[in-house]
């Protein structure tokens, strides 16, 4: 897709592949907003639910710490989230936060069923075939452990982060955005990160171990927090458009 150029660039330049690529993600979800208003934030939560799902198990290493790729999608949902409840109250990212689950479960319900069916045999495409069955297989054949894990520290930590970041935009009566969207973003993360590893990994791999390696996950959350900063800025800066004008009518 990319010139050869551009790819053989990237490669050697991890760590800002990785940045362009969290910006990218949040330019993206800020542009939907402003094009699509709330209806627009729900598709980038669902979206980034997909993207989290195939792209998580891929693992790489920034800034010489070893981390998974879906953790940038799998952030861009506080994002989203954060924005919504912004815009237009608690119950409405709630609402999201709800939508996501629902949509996490049938994404890993289907691609589960997917792999019941089996590759072709016929002899023309059947190395072709049994490829993308191993592809499959390598990418979405969740184990139980994962899939509960993921769902609940999904549903616990988004709707603890919505609950937080509108308890604080009531205590500082609408001030301080960057306080509410960073602190609930990172309360939450702690949460989502703690569940995550006690469930996921703590018994495949022993407890020092298993916070070891949700640590170095957490650090690149605080990171993406501090960064989406000013795009939630950028994004509550408009007053006109299909964002603005539907925000302003629910309050």
């Amino acid at each position: 897709m990319f010139p050869e150029f551009v790819q053989q660039y990237f490669i050697e330049h991890q760590n800002l592949l990785w940045l362009v690529t969290l910006c990218l993600d949040l330019t993206f979800t800020v542009v939907i907003y402003r094009l699509f208003g709330r209806e627009g934030l729900i598709a980038c939560i669902v979206l980034a639910i997909l993207l989290a799902n195939l792209q998580g198990p891929k693992i790489t290493t920034i800034f010489g710490f070893q981390t998974t790729l879906g953790i940038i999608f799998y952030s861009g949902i506080f994002f989203a989230t954060d924005l919504l409840n912004e815009r237009w109250g608690q119950a409405e990212a709630q609402r999201a936060v709800m939508i996501g689950f629902l949509i996490s479960i049938i994404v890993l319900l289907m691609l589960s069923i997917s792999l019941l069916f089996q590759p072709s045999t016929q002899p023309e495409v059947a190395v072709f075939s049994r490829e993308i069955q191993d592809a499959f297989v390598t990418i979405v054949d969740f184990t139980p452990r994962f899939v509960f894990g993921s769902l609940l520290a999904y549903l616990i930590s988004q709707r603890f982060d919505v609950y937080i970041f509108h308890k604080l935009k009531k205590k500082t009566k609408g001030k301080h955005l960057w306080l509410r969207n960073n602190v609930s973003t990172m309360l939450s993360q702690t949460i989502d990160t703690l569940i995550y590893s006690l469930v996921v990994w703590w018994g495949l791999v022993d407890l020092e171990t298993a916070l070891a390696l949700g640590a170095v996950k957490y650090v690149f959350k605080l990171g993406i927090a501090a960064i989406d900063t000013p795009f939630i800025y950028w994004a509550c800066s408009w007053k006109n458009g299909p964002g603005a004008n539907d925000a302003r009518s629910n309050h």
